[in-house]
């Protein structure tokens, strides 16, 4: 591991579908890749490791801001939007976007987070959180992923566990 989990600002755990921000005490469910866990690209999978936040978008937005191709479109969500366009993937809010940091793993030709465009981003209040349902990203609720926004920095460390991070595991991490 190219770092040590105390060392991470975000810490998201995709057996539990959680995040956790261990400098400030706070969880929050989440929602993976309906397609798994991956790095792959064009798989529709959440990458696992070490990523840095590369961008903040949507600094100031107003709540459920519609975004495509990581600018704000003007619209702000809501039913009638929704059903106008029932195939859009929802990006709400505010963008946090990861770029992978080990090199032919989640960084690199095929596997690049950062190129595949995976965020944590915010989603309508009517997707469920707790189970994979999103295209590869980190799904959030809105009001999360703003107050995620405010608390975390560009360049903050993430990092994607497929596994279950429990307390011990942390701790442990800690001693090493």
């Amino acid at each position: 591991m190219p770092y040590a989990l105390e060392q991470a600002d975000i810490l998201i755990d995709l057996a539990q579908q959680t995040l956790y921000l261990p400098k400030h005490n706070k969880f929050y469910v989440i929602s993976s890749g309906k397609n798994g866990i991956g790095e792959q690209e064009n798989t529709g999978k959440t990458p696992r490791g070490w990523h840095r936040i590369a961008q903040k978008i949507g600094d100031d937005a107003p709540k459920n801001s519609v975004f495509i191709a990581r600018q704000a479109t003007g619209e702000i969500y809501d039913q009638d939007l929704a059903q106008q366009f029932p195939e859009r993937d929802w990006i709400l809010s505010r963008i946090l976007w990861l770029d992978g940091l080990q090199a032919g793993f989640n960084q690199g030709d095929g596997c690049d987070t950062f190129k595949r465009y995976i965020y944590i981003h915010g989603t309508p209040e009517t997707e469920p959180m707790g189970i994979p349902m999103s295209h590869g990203c980190i799904r959030m609720k809105n009001d999360e992923v703003i107050e995620l926004f405010e608390l975390i920095s560009e360049q903050a460390l993430v990092y994607i566990s497929e596994h279950a991070l429990d307390e011990s595991m942390i701790k442990s991490e800690r001693s090493v």
